[in-house]
Parts: C-alpha cells; sequence; structure tokens
C-alpha cells in the first residue's frame, strides 16, 4: 500500500473540520433549544481541538481514505440530555439535522473555495483545489452517512422523533445494535447504495449553481 503523504496532508484539514464541527453543531442547537449540558462541559466551542478523538477523527479516517471506500469516522460526541429540552421529541430532530446541516454548509463554502482556485492561475491555486474538492466530497459523504435512519445517527434521531410515542419506544431499542449495523452496511457496501447518490445529486446542484 502506497501512502501518499501530500493527499492526506491536503485532506487532513476539511477531514477534521467536517467531524468536529458537525458534533459542535448539535451542542449549539441543544443549547438554543434549552440543553446547556454540552455548555456547562466546555464542549460548546468552533475549536475542532476540543472534539477531536484520536483514532475517530485521525486514524480511522485516513485508513478508509487510503484504502478506498466510504469515508468513515467520529469525534467526541457532544452530550445532549434530551430530557432537558423544551419540546424533547420535537426539539430532538432539530437538534440532529444540526449535524448534517453544518455539512451542507460547508460543504457549499468548500465549492466557493473550489471555485476561487479554479479561477485563479498561481502557486497556491492546485493546492486549494485540491483541499476544496476533498472538502465538498467528505462533507457530502458524512451528510448523507448521518442521515441514514439508524440510530444512534442523526437519521436516526429525526425518525425516533416522527414515529409515534410507542413505535419510537420499540425502535429507540434498536440503539445499542445500531453500530453494528452500520459496520456490516459499510463493510458489505450496501452502503452506498444510499451515501452515492445523495451525494452525486447534491454534487450536481452544486456544480450547476457554481459552474465547476
Amino acid at each position: 500500500m502506497n501512502i501518499d503523504i501530500a493527499y492526506l496532508a491536503i485532506a487532513a484539514i476539511p477531514i477534521i473540520f467536517a467531524i468536529t464541527l458537525h458534533e459542535a453543531a448539535h451542542g449549539y442547537v441543544a443549547r438554543y433549544f434549552g440543553d446547556p449540558t454540552a455548555y456547562q462541559m466546555g464542549r460548546i466551542s468552533l475549536n475542532p481541538v476540543r472534539h477531536i478523538d484520536l483514532v475517530g477523527t485521525i486514524v480511522v479516517p485516513a485508513l478508509t481514505l487510503l484504502v478506498g471506500g466510504i469515508l468513515f469516522g467520529w469525534a467526541k460526541p457532544v452530550p445532549v440530555d434530551y430530557s432537558r429540552l423544551r419540546h424533547p421529541r420535537e426539539d430532538m430532530r432539530w437538534v440532529a439535522l444540526a449535524g448534517p446541516g453544518v455539512n451542507l454548509l460547508m460543504a457549499l463554502g468548500w465549492a466557493v473555495l473550489l471555485k476561487v482556485g479554479l479561477s485563479t492561475d498561481n502557486y497556491f491555486s492546485v493546492p486549494l483545489e485540491n483541499m476544496a474538492y476533498v472538502g465538498v466530497n467528505i462533507n457530502l459523504m458524512l451528510m448523507a452517512l448521518n442521515l441514514l435512519p439508524l440510530l444512534p445517527l442523526d437519521g436516526g434521531r429525526v425518525l425516533f422523533s416522527l414515529l409515534p410515542p410507542s413505535t419510537a419506544h420499540a425502535y429507540g431499542k434498536t440503539e445499542p445494535y445500531g453500530i453494528f449495523i452500520l459496520l456490516a452496511l459499510i463493510f458489505t457496501n450496501i452502503l452506498g447504495f444510499w451515501v452515492y447518490p445523495i451525494v452525486s445529486s447534491v454534487k450536481h446542484l452544486i456544480s450547476t449553481v457554481f459552474f465547476i
């Protein structure tokens, strides 16, 4: 296996921001809706260092980039006490959507930088283009992955908030097994049937809007 150090260096910044700011967004929105838990623990911060998990934010994403396939990684989870939200079931939905929403916003931001890189011709153009391209792809991939309706992913939280209470209670019992189901979907490549159509559709829309 040839380790492309230059590629890893370029990809590191968008990867770290994509994963850590996703978690920070949950904390910000949870506080807005009444849960100060993350704030009280010092976890509401745009400083990525506070959210980095050595294995989940650095080692695992680097390995998935090197071997190919769907990017997988995580930051230190931001603590959310859903019982402290003003309207727990409804507000849970917005707390969950904050993560993928921030990934979409970051993808748009990287698309702007990609446009800038493509529109200029200097020493920094190619590295900027490469970093921005990685930023768009990684954020869209994480957005699509987290929207999968599987607990404990954000899509699972959204589905939980929409189900009738009795059904939601039964669905909630699947959470301890969610990570094992997710890993099975990743290693069997089944997850690609969910992730890639979403990523492809949004990338096409972004390309159309930004003429890139």
